[in-house]
């Protein structure tokens, strides 16, 4: 890896005394060494700006910044900005890079060109009890399902990727965002048609901890998900021409109802509760879902997060399928 070119670090920070030694050692760690770590601070109130200061002195790769507009998506749109590296990824600092992440992304993608991504696989950590939903995630994203699992969860970790530069420019990565920005910028990689890679290798270490963004952070709220998905569905995949039915009358249904209305996108509303069939509920009539077994091309979107629900009707499910419609897991 000699005379490779830079991989710039984008990496936002705000209260993470407690993470930033052990996660700016394990970039330090890397055996790849052509790095920039470009650091912006996002208005800390503990002493993340002074440590990382310390760390600067020591090594003429890191660059530290104060954030100018308050949040992750400011946060990295300056971290952009400040980067000069041919290649791109992120990092979160309360997290630790196996010694290997760096070299292992980069020589995925190096080869592959523009209109690529690479990514890994992650595996999640605590200090205190690591609960069976974090495992369970972790499960699930890491068979790398990254464009056919799009609309059930963000698929791609939000930083164990990296990127051409051109790429990033060429889809307005960072200038234009929205929140949840990690999720925002898998749509824009689907959107753009690029290749995700994934790779078959822990490459990145989650911590979880009480104070994580995606825990407390109001812009990781599950009522922002639905408009993202809703609004990235419009724009790739959703065909005017044929019946778009949603399958699920409970709250996140009722919630996937009122922006299919909001954005006047006509739909059929269906659901196996035999107490729900027949009524309305926004003026729509609920109805029963054996109307997907009628001979027409359809796109389904499934609102129904139960676990059971894909069992009980996998029969159902199979000749959807069969028929040759479409189908979008939206939880």
């Amino acid at each position: 890896m000699k005379n490779s070119p830079l991989v710039s670090i984008l990496m936002p920070v705000f209260n993470e005394e407690k993470y930033l030694d052990s996660c700016i050692q394990s970039i330090i760690s890397q055996d790849f060494k052509n790095w920039e770590l470009i650091i912006v601070d996002d208005f800390s109130t503990d002493n993340s700006f002074q440590l990382l200061g310390q760390f600067a002195i020591k090594d003429p790769r890191i660059s530290i910044y104060k954030n100018e507009n308050k949040g992750i998506i400011g946060a990295l749109r300056l971290a952009f900005r400040k980067s000069k590296g041919h290649f791109i990824t992120r990092m979160d600092a309360d997290d630790i890079m196996p010694v290997d992440k760096l070299s292992s992304l980069w020589s995925e993608i190096q080869l592959l060109g523009p209109g690529h991504i690479s990514s890994g696989m992650v595996e999640y950590f605590s200090d205190d009890v690591l609960f069976q939903g974090f495992k369970d995630y972790e499960k699930w994203i890491n068979q790398q399902f990254y464009y056919t699992s799009i609309y059930k969860e963000c698929t791609l970790p939000s930083a164990c990727w990296m990127a051409h530069r051109s790429d990033l420019l060429r889809i307005q990565a960072f200038e234009i965002s929205q929140y949840p920005e990690d999720y925002d910028l898998l749509f824009r990689f689907y959107e753009a048609g690029y290749t995700i890679h994934g790779i078959d290798k822990v490459l990145h270490l989650w911590r979880d901890h009480s104070e994580r963004a995606s825990r407390n952070d109001p812009n990781y709220a599950d009522q922002n998900f639905f408009p993202l998905k809703i609004e990235y569905f419009r724009k790739i995949d959703h065909n005017d021409s044929i019946p778009l039915i949603l399958w699920g009358a409970g709250k996140k249904g009722k919630s996937l109802a009122k922006l299919l209305l909001e954005n006047e996108m006509p739909f059929r509303w269906i659901t196996d509760n035999e107490k729900k069939i027949g009524k309305h509920i926004y003026e729509v009539l609920i109805e029963d879902a054996e109307i997907l077994m009628e001979p027409t091309s359809k796109q389904i979107i499934t609102a129904i997060s139960d676990v059971n629900f894909q069992a009980d009707r996998s029969h159902l499910i199979e000749r959807v399928h069969f028929s040759g419609n479409q189908y979008f897991h939206f939880c």
